[in-house]
């Protein structure tokens, strides 16, 4: 069963923020951070740690491994007081954009856990994500858009990604164990025509530890 999420307080002392490379057919890359180096040889599929941040205004990098000219990224983004973030490098590389991802989260009832989706596949239409059973966890999402928060029972799952709107499962995530008091991300990632496969991966937010 799960659950609309609730606002019962939360209590941080610093910002956070993580990268992830997202992009399909993205080289490794280095990531800087007001010229600073965060991240070297960042390759598809991975995250940085979490950065303790101050809150302010930084300007994000990203260059093919080993270069310091042509960043593929080159952004500014707003860091908000005690507030979580994962910053997902999204997109083919003709068409690469930064998708900055609020990770902040309340706390949660102790015997509950905390899910969100964010669809970051290029070439697929928006989807649902339900159970097994056809139970919609999320409905409708289309690429880089996430999903509200909602409060799952902890357990084992099975998650299903489907076409919006269809019973077309187009991905199927088996033995997603979900455990009391974390909080996680599941973030669909690939090709659907591409080399690389449609896959999910599932991490913990910041407020997990």
């Amino acid at each position: 069963m799960y659950y609309n999420t609730k606002n019962y307080g939360y209590g941080y002392n610093t910002s956070y923020a993580r990268i992830l490379h997202a992009s399909p057919d993205a080289p490794g890359v280095d990531v800087y951070l007001n010229n600073t180096l965060i991240a070297q040889n960042l390759t598809y599929e991975n995250f940085t740690e979490y950065l303790p941040l101050m809150n302010g205004r930084y300007n994000v990098q990203v260059f093919a491994t080993g270069t310091r000219s042509n960043p593929v990224i080159d952004t500014v983004i707003n860091i908000m007081p005690n507030s979580d973030y994962t910053i997902a490098a999204t997109g083919f590389l003709n068409d690469i954009q930064p998708l900055v991802i609020n990770d902040t989260s309340y706390t949660i009832p102790p015997n509950m856990s905390q899910v969100k989706f964010v669809h970051l596949v290029p070439d697929a239409p928006k989807v649902d994500v339900t159970l097994s059973d056809g139970k919609k966890l999320f409905e409708n999402i289309g690429f880089r858009e996430v999903s509200k928060k909602i409060l799952v029972d902890p357990g084992r799952y099975t998650l299903q990604v489907r076409i919006a709107g269809t019973d077309d499962v187009v991905l199927t995530v088996p033995n997603v164990v979900l455990n009391p008091s974390q909080y996680y991300t599941v973030y669909a990632v690939g090709t659907v025509k591409g080399n690389k496969p449609l896959q999910a991966i599932i991490a913990l937010d910041k407020a997990s530890y």
